[in-house]
C-alpha cells in the first residue's frame, strides 16, 4: 500500500462482504417458496415479494460499496496523491449502510415504491443522491488535483458519473405507464450493462496492469474498446428490454444483436495481457488473483454476452421474456461480470492493506471453485425450469399455477445447489476476513 488513505477501501468491502451473504440466505428463502410449500403463517410475516426486494436491493448495495472502495484503493495510486478528504469518504460510507439498513427495516413493514429493483422510498432516494455528490466530488477532486491523468481514470470517473446521472431517472413516477417503465430501464440496464461496465472496464484493467506487470497502453487500447462498445452497443442494447412495453418495432433486432458485444473488451484484455504475461515471464505473485480475474471474464462473456444474446433475440424472447431463463441469465451475468469482480478486487486489495505480500490461498480456492461451479450448474437449474415453463404456459396455454408444479424439481436442484454456493462463499467471506501471510519450509 502506497498510501495511507487506500486503507479507506477495506471499509467498504467488509460490509459488503456480509451483505453479500445476507443476499445469499434471502436467495435460499426465494428458492424454497418455488420449490416447496411454505406455511402460510410465514408468508404473511415475510411475504415473496419482501424477500425478493431484500435480495436484489442487496445485491445493489454490496456490488457498489466494492466498486467504490475499488475507487478509493485504486485512485490515490494512479494519481500519485492521496484521497481529496478521507473525511468524505466515512461519511459516505454511513450515509450507504443508513440507507440500507433502514431500506430493509422498511421493507419489512411495507414500506417501498414497488417498482422492482428501484422499490427504496423516495426520502431514501435523495440520501443515495447526496451519498453519490459526495462520491463524486471526492474523486473528482482528487483527480483534478493529481499529479497524473489516464485513461483508467478517466473511465472510472465517467462510469461513476453516469451512474450517478441514470439513478436520477428512476426517481419520479411517470402517470404512463410505457413511459415509466421507458425510463425505468435507463436506471436498471444502462446501470449494469452501461455505467457498471465502464466501472469494471477501468477496476480490471487496473489489477491486470499491477497484477501481470504488463504495460499499461496495453490494457488502456482495450478501454477505449469498452468505450466505444458502450456508446454503440450498451446504449443500443437497451432495446432488448422495450419489446413488450409499446416502444417502435426496430428496437427488436436492434437490442438483441447489438447487447450481446458488450462483454468482448473485457475478455480481449485478458487474452492480450495473458499473450504480454508470457512472452515477458512476468512473474505473478499471488496467482489466484490471476484465476479471479479470468473467471471474471469467462462468466462476463457467458453469463452476459452468450446467455444474454441467446435469450434476447426477439423471437426467442417472445416466449421466455421474464420466465426463470432471465433470471438465470441474470444469476450468470451478475456473478461473472460484477461479483467476481469484486472478489478479485478483494483479494489484490486487502493483502496489499493488510502487508500481505504474498497470501495463503488454499481457502480462497476452494471457495471459488464451489461457488463458479455451483453458479454454472444453478444457471442450468434455471434455465431448464424456464425452458418448461415457457413451453407449458406460453405455447400450451397453461396457467402460471399449474406450470409451477412442472417447474419444482429444477428450482429445488437450483436451491440445493444455492446451499453449496453459499458454503463457498462464507468460506471466501472468512478467508478475507483472515488472510495470512504464505510461509515457504527452507
Amino acid at each position: 500500500m502506497e498510501y495511507n488513505s487506500q486503507k479507506i477501501a477495506k471499509y467498504y468491502f467488509y460490509p459488503a462482504l456480509l451483505l453479500f451473504i445476507l443476499q445469499i440466505i434471502l436467495g435460499l428463502y426465494l428458492g424454497l417458496s418455488y420449490s416447496t410449500t411454505i406455511s402460510q403463517e410465514i408468508v404473511n410475516a415475510f411475504p415473496f415479494s419482501t424477500a425478493r426486494a431484500m435480495h436484489t436491493n442487496l445485491l445493489v448495495l454490496w456490488l457498489l460499496l466494492g466498486f467504490m472502495g475499488g475507487a478509493y484503493y485504486l485512485v490515490p495510486e494512479e494519481t500519485k496523491r492521496e484521497i481529496w478528504s478521507s473525511k468524505l469518504a466515512y461519511i459516505q460510507l454511513f450515509l450507504l449502510l443508513s440507507t440500507g439498513v433502514v431500506a430493509l427495516i422498511g421493507f419489512l413493514f411495507g414500506w417501498t415504491q414497488g417498482r422492482p429493483l428501484l422499490e427504496i422510498p423516495r426520502p431514501l432516494d435523495l440520501v443515495v443522491v447526496v451519498a453519490a455528490l459526495i462520491f463524486l466530488y471526492n474523486i473528482g477532486m482528487t483527480v483534478f488535483k493529481g499529479k497524473q491523468k489516464t485513461v483508467i481514470l478517466g473511465t472510472l470517473l465517467g462510469g461513476m458519473a453516469f451512474l450517478a446521472i441514470l439513478y436520477l431517472f428512476g426517481i419520479p413516477f411517470y402517470k404512463n405507464a410505457t413511459i415509466d417503465w421507458y425510463y425505468w430501464w435507463w436506471v436498471i440496464h444502462l446501470w449494469v450493462e452501461g455505467a457498471w461496465e465502464l466501472v469494471t472496464g477501468a477496476i480490471f484493467a487496473f489489477i491486470l496492469m499491477k497484477i501481470t506487470g504488463v504495460d499499461r497502453n496495453v490494457v488502456e487500447k482495450w478501454l477505449y474498446v469498452e468505450i466505444g462498445l458502450f456508446l454503440f452497443t450498451g446504449i443500443a442494447g437497451t432495446g432488448h428490454h422495450y419489446y413488450w412495453l409499446g416502444a417502435p418495432k426496430y428496437w427488436l433486432w436492434v437490442g438483441g444483436i447489438f447487447s450481446a458485444l458488450e462483454p468482448l473488451p473485457i475478455v480481449l484484455m485478458v487474452f492480450d495481457t495473458w499473450n504480454h504475461v508470457k512472452h515477458r515471464k512476468a512473474e505473478i505473485k499471488n496467482p489466484f488473483t490471476f484465476t479471479l480475474a479470468v473467471g471474471t471474464a469467462f462468466y462476463h462473456l457467458l453469463g452476459a454476452g452468450i446467455w444474454g444474446f441467446v435469450h434476447t433475440l426477439p423471437p426467442i424472447n417472445y416466449y421466455t421474456h421474464g420466465s426463470q431463463i432471465t433470471v438465470s441469465h441474470g444469476h450468470l451475468a451478475f456473478f461473472g461480470a460484477y461479483a467476481l469482480l469484486n472478489f478479485t478486487l478483494f483479494y489484490f486489495a486487502l493483502p496489499k492493506i493488510n502487508n500481505i505480500n504474498i497470501y495463503k490461498e488454499e481457502k480462497g480456492k476452494f471457495s471459488f471453485w464451489t461457488m463458479a461451479s455451483s453458479m454454472f450448474l444453478m444457471g442450468l437449474a434455471f434455465g431448464v425450469a424456464g425452458v418448461v415453463q415457457s413451453y407449458l404456459e406460453r405455447v400450451l396455454g397453461f396457467s402460471y399455477m399449474e406450470t409451477m408444479e412442472f417447474t419444482r424439481l429444477w428450482m429445488a436442484c437450483a436451491t440445493i445447489l444455492g446451499i453449496f454456493f453459499l458454503g463457498g462463499a462464507v468460506i471466501m467471506v472468512y478467508d478475507l476476513f483472515n488472510l495470512k501471510e504464505k510461509r515457504y519450509n527452507i
